[in-house]
């Protein structure tokens, strides 16, 4: 889903620029639920405020709902079939390459700095070597970067 939001929000309808999506999902990694509805409800409440956020939360959670309810069924029944079984394996695959699309262009408008890659490098080493929890990485992060402004700015007082 977060290439197509990417799509949608900045390319289709401009609500949004790059940038600005990229710190909607940042945010939205932070934030308890899933990214792609946090995303929504910050765009939708930037557009119009509490109703916008609402009416984009529901848009986002609803058309999900009623498939996967209505497939939930069809799903189990036919779990063991071959062919499901095989069609299913396929999405995953047509998932990792939507997903990894979607990391290097939001990439690219992330790292514009040395710095930037410094901190995204260090960020998987300790997330996928060290096994830290993410909450830690993020404060980490935070906690490095106001330090790195603080030292760079204090001499521009």
């Amino acid at each position: 889903m977060l290439p197509m939001i990417q799509r949608e929000i900045t390319e289709k309808h401009g609500w949004a620029t790059e940038e600005e999506v990229l710190d909607y999902y940042s945010i939205g990694q932070t934030t308890p639920g899933i990214i792609a509805i946090n995303t929504a409800t910050f765009i939708g409440y930037k557009k119009s405020g509490i109703a916008g956020a609402l009416a984009a939360t529901l848009g986002m959670v609803s058309p999900s709902l009623i498939i996967i309810t209505a497939l939930s069924s069809l799903i189990i029944a036919y779990r063991d079939n071959e062919y499901v079984t095989k069609a299913l394996k396929g999405i995953q695959g047509a998932v990792v390459a939507l997903v990894a699309v979607s990391i290097v262009k939001m990439g690219k408008k992330a790292f514009t700095a040395v710095s930037a890659y410094i901190l995204g490098i260090l960020g998987f080493l300790f997330l996928f070597v060290l096994k830290l929890p993410t909450y830690a990485i993020v404060l980490g992060t935070i906690i490095i970067s106001l330090a790195y402004l603080f030292i760079t700015t204090r001499g521009r007082r």
